[in-house]
C-alpha cells in the first residue's frame, strides 16, 4: 500500500485580520500545507470575512474566545476531510477563551492549541499550570487508548537553554520558569516528542521574537512554538522532517512545520 505524505504547520498569526495586510495569502501558497494552524486570531465568529474562511483547497474552522473580543482565538484551514471536530475540552472555564481545535482523522487526532501566557500575573501564570494539566489529562486518555496525537501551538514556554537567546536574564520571567520548564519535562517523560528538537537535537532556532529591541534582525529569540507527537508515530517511522520557517513574516511569530509519511 502506497505511503502518504501530509505537510502539517502551525503559526501565531498575533491577529487574523493585521496578517491578512502582510501577504498572508501568499505565505499560505508557500507553506504548501495539508493542516494550517493558527493562533491568536485575536477575532470573533461575527467578524470573519471570506477572505479569512474560503482560503483556495481548504476548509475553515474557527474557535472563538467568549469571555472578551479581540482575545485568543484558533483556526484551521485543512485540504483534508477530518471524520470529527472538537471544540475545547469540555471544561468551560478553559474552552471559553477559544484555544482548542481539535480535528479527528483515521490515522491519528491533530490538536491545535494556543496555550495561555503567563507574564500578566500569577493568577494568569496559575491558569496557564491549570490549562497545561487540564488538557494534557484530556491528551493522555486518548494517548492511553492508543491513539496517536499530535499537539501544536504556541506553548509560551521555551523548555531549555537552547531554545531562547538570553536564558540567564530571563530566568524568573514566565515563559522561562522552572515551574513551567518542568511541565514540558513532564510531557516528554509521559510520551510525547518534540519533533523538532527530536531530529535537530543541537540547532538553534527560533520562533518567536519581541518587537522591541529589534530582536527578530538580531535574532534574539525563543523558541516557544512546537509539535508534540506521541511516541507511537515515532515508533511507527512516520516522523519525516520538522521545520521552522524563519523567512516567513508578518507576525512575531514564524511558521513552523511537520512532515508525516503514513
Amino acid at each position: 500500500m502506497a505511503s502518504k505524505t501530509i505537510r502539517l504547520v502551525s503559526w501565531n498569526v498575533n491577529g487574523l485580520r493585521a496578517v491578512l495586510k502582510k501577504d498572508f495569502h501568499r505565505s499560505v501558497v508557500k507553506l504548501n500545507a495539508d493542516i494550517l494552524a493558527l493562533q491568536e486570531t485575536k477575532i470573533q465568529v461575527d467578524q470573519l470575512t471570506p477572505e479569512m474562511t474560503d482560503v483556495d483547497g481548504y476548509a475553515s474552522y474557527f474557535s472563538h474566545a467568549t469571555v472578551k473580543k479581540g482575545y485568543s482565538g484558533v483556526a484551521a484551514y485543512s485540504r483534508l476531510t477530518p471524520i470529527q471536530i472538537r471544540y475545547g475540552i469540555g471544561l468551560p472555564g478553559f474552552d471559553n477563551e477559544g484555544r482548542i481545535i481539535e480535528m479527528t482523522f483515521d490515522d491519528f487526532i491533530f490538536f491545535n492549541v494556543y496555550f495561555p501566557n503567563g507574564q500578566m500575573s500569577e493568577m494568569r501564570l496559575q491558569y496557564k499550570l491549570d490549562f497545561y494539566a487540564a488538557f494534557f489529562a484530556y491528551a493522555d486518555a486518548l494517548k492511553d487508548a492508543g491513539r496517536s496525537l499530535v499537539i501544536t501551538g504556541d506553548f509560551n514556554t521555551a523548555h531549555n537553554e537552547i531554545d531562547l537567546k538570553n536564558p540567564g536574564p530571563n530566568a524568573k520571567r514566565s515563559g522561562f520558569l522552572r515551574i513551567e520548564r518542568d511541565w514540558l519535562d513532564k510531557i516528554i517523560e509521559n510520551g510525547y516528542v518534540d519533533t523538532f528538537r527530536h531530529l535537530h537535537p543541537d540547532t538553534v532556532k527560533y520562533s518567536w521574537w519581541s518587537y522591541r529591541f529589534n530582536a527578530r534582525e538580531n535574532n534574539a529569540g525563543w523558541r516557544i512554538d512546537y509539535f508534540f507527537v506521541t511516541r507511537n508515530m515515532l515508533e511507527k517511522g512516520w516522523i519525516k522532517d520538522a521545520f521552522i520557517e524563519n523567512d516567513i513574516f508578518g507576525s512575531d511569530h514564524c511558521p513552523l512545520g511537520l512532515v508525516l509519511e503514513i
